[in-house]
């Protein structure tokens, strides 16, 4: 890339604006201040004066502080320090002014996603703590200089997806030490894709550019979707289900057939964008050895082409076919509505599920077969058909559920959670509970958006949340993280509060989590955490359940074969002690007949470090001596939710009551 491409980052003002600068500062400070003398309310008014269509943000006023109980719109805030800025879905545009924002020294993540900003990317280099960038569906084009991302090594998450970026893919972007997510889809990238350094880069997504050449080898496992771009998948995916219910072949004949299409046309790899990527998962690169069939496929460019013209051919014949099947067999097929949905439908990734024919508003006690029910009315409704074309990611796959990211309107994430051994109750009985779930509201409750019902399978579906586990946080790769005793405490008390709402609005079930651990407790942008995978004891195949859920590691189910109203409290305990001494509980990892002894053991050890006076607590807590006098109260309320002894046990109210007395210190104020 030419020394001729790199516009300047922060252009110099004409003497116009140099002055209506000057003029903006002397308003806001009253006295001249330099720009490396602002407050944080001063810096974000004078970045709110480089923007257009300001009074998205009219609530930012210097008579209140952003940070403050009437809190500026946008601003996240971290014991009293500005944490980052969610600037989303108002129309702004003008200009990113990062001589303002470079005044908040705690800032760690900024969102701007669909507004409309245009011009060149802004110099994040000067924001070196950066943590997260959203810059997604906006105007923002040129070339992004190479070292644009040079010594931001705390930056995990860079969003730039759905703009008009030209030239080639930034070199800096590839030795991030801990980047986790990189979205450049939909842009105008040229050139080949560099070869990233990060040992995992779990999400990753260039479709729709013009990209060429071979595809490196740390990236060759991922989707072919993440590279090519919108391709006619569906198309491929109707054929499945269509091919089940119409003709209504045997499933194992289907599936064959299917996979056999799919793997054709991903050889020939019929692709919208980026059309010159070439390499595993795509089509082979010429000149690379491999099958007979694939060899042959490749040696003509004619060839291939007859070849992907026969297949497209095949596709509209067999879709013209489909459709006059449909329409002569559409009556029956309403008649055998109510046992269609057990036989099997539509194709999610490995999912089976039913065309859906209408949108309902709500989950109703006599849901109809085969529909996909909404238990929100505030969220925008799709259908199972929109679910399938979705871009989609696997975020976790196992024996008892599969995770996947699924974004079906731009910009709206949401998360499908497949569940397999959830066949203990029947239709009726499932949406009678899941309408209890899709009542829940609380700020610490991941609430349930919508859920779908197989006889064999079930998908319960949430909104995405993109700041990890609490166990990714205390466990994982966490550099520069501040992950101090306030945010702990703010974490334990909200899932308290969420666990308590949780009692008091589904009293009829023994544990209404059953499955609380850190691993299940998400946080959002401000380190809130939403409680998830709750409630589904009554659903999930006892034999499964006592394997899987944390509540059935208890001492009281190890000892007496039975859980309790204070079982939850018990998992409570836990999770306290995991977050003070940054331990990994030694079993909850384990599955098959393991039961409680080995977590009892571990609190046991915890309290006789604590009777010698040993330091349990994780050093990257931090804390004063003033504060280490709340952590010790903390600590003696894990013990006291994690006494084997029930009788012994705290309630979940006395539990509440305690956590909420504890403060950041015992420092008078």
């Amino acid at each position: 890339m030419g020394a001729h491409a790199f516009a300047p980052l922060v252009r110099p003002p004409s003497s116009c604006s140099y002055l209506f600068h000057i003029l903006s500062l002397l308003a806001i400070t009253g006295i001249g201040t330099p720009v490396s003398g602002l407050t944080e309310d001063e810096a974000l008014l004078k970045f709110k004066t480089s923007l257009t269509n300001m009074d998205a943000i009219s609530n930012w006023n210097p008579s209140n502080a952003p940070c403050s109980d009437k809190k500026w719109m946008g601003v996240i805030c971290e014991h009293g320090k500005i944490w980052g800025l969610k600037l989303e879905n108002m129309g702004l545009g003008g200009t990113i002014d990062i001589d303002a924002i470079s005044q908040l020294p705690e800032l760690r993540t900024l969102s701007f996603k669909n507004n409309k900003f245009e011009g060149p990317i802004p110099d994040f280099r000067r924001l070196p703590k950066l943590r997260s960038v959203y810059l997604s569906n906006n105007k923002f084009s040129g070339e992004i200089p190479d070292d644009a991302f040079t010594g931001m090594d705390a930056l995990r998450r860079i969003i730039l997806a759905n703009n008009a970026f030209t030239g080639r893919i930034p070199s800096s972007l590839t030795s991030l030490p801990i980047l986790v997510e990189l979205k450049l889809d939909g842009n105008q990238f040229q050139g080949t894709i560099p070869d990233f350094h990060q040992k995992n880069l779990p999400s990753i997504n260039m479709a729709n550019n013009q990209l060429e050449g071979p595809i490196p080898a740390r990236l060759m496992h991922l989707n072919p979707k993440l590279f090519s771009g919108k391709t006619c998948t569906s198309y491929l995916l109707q054929t499945h289900y269509h091919c089940d219910i119409y003709y209504h072949l045997p499933m194992d004949q289907c599936l064959l057939r299917y996979l056999e299409m799919l793997n054709l046309y991903f050889s020939l790899q019929i692709n919208a964008g980026n059309k010159g990527l070439c390499g595993a998962p795509l089509k082979p690169c010429k000149g690379n050895t491999g099958g007979a069939v694939l060899k042959d496929l490749t040696n003509s460019s004619s060839k291939s082409t007859v070849i992907v013209l026969v297949v497209l051919l095949a596709l509209v014949i067999l879709a013209a076919t489909i459709l006059i099947v449909y329409k002569k067999k559409r009556k029956t097929k309403l008649k055998k509505l109510d046992s269609f949905s057990s036989q099997d439908g539509n194709h999610f990734g490995d999912t089976h599920m039913t065309p859906n024919e209408e949108r309902p508003r709500t989950v109703k006690k006599q849901s109809e077969p085969g529909k996909l029910d909404f238990v929100r009315d505030d969220r925008k409704k799709f259908d199972l058909s929109e679910l399938l074309t979705a871009s989609a990611e696997v975020l976790e796959s196992g024996n008892f559920e599969s995770s996947y990211k699924v974004e079906v309107f731009a910009g709206e994430l949401l998360v499908v959670k497949r569940f397999r051994q959830m066949s203990r109750v029947g239709r009726d009985e499932f949406h009678e509970h899941i309408w209890k779930m899709g009542k829940l509201r609380h700020p610490n409750v991941l609430s349930l958006v919508a859920c779908y019902y197989r006889k064999e399978e079930k998908l319960l579906i949430f909104d995405f949340v993109d700041n990890g586990s609490l166990a990714s946080h205390l466990h994982g790769n966490t550099k520069d993280e501040i992950f101090d005793w306030p945010m702990r405490l703010k974490i334990i008390k909200g899932i308290a509060r969420g666990l308590a709402y949780l009692y008091s609005e589904l009293p009829s079930l023994i544990v209404p989590h059953g499955y609380l651990k850190s691993s299940n407790v998400l946080l959002d942008y401000s380190y809130e955490p939403l409680l998830m995978d709750y409630a589904l004891k009554p659903l999930i195949n006892t034999e499964h359940a006592k394997q899987l859920m944390v509540a059935y590691k208890s001492p009281e189910y190890a000892h007496l074969g039975r859980l309790t109203k204070k079982t939850d409290v018990w998992s409570l305990g836990i999770l306290i002690l995991e977050v003070l001494t940054g331990k990994f509980p030694t079993n909850f990892l384990a599955v098959g007949n393991v039961k409680g002894e080995n977590l009892v053991a571990w609190v046991n050890d915890i309290v006789n470090e604590e009777e010698k006076g040993e330091d349990v607590f994780d050093k990257g807590m931090g804390g004063t001596h003033y504060s280490k006098v709340e952590m010790n109260k903390l600590l003696k309320v894990g013990f006291g939710c994690c006494h084997e002894n029930i009788d012994v046990r705290w309630s979940i109210r006395e539990a509440v009551e305690k956590i909420e007395e504890i403060k950041e210190t015992d420092e008078l104020i």
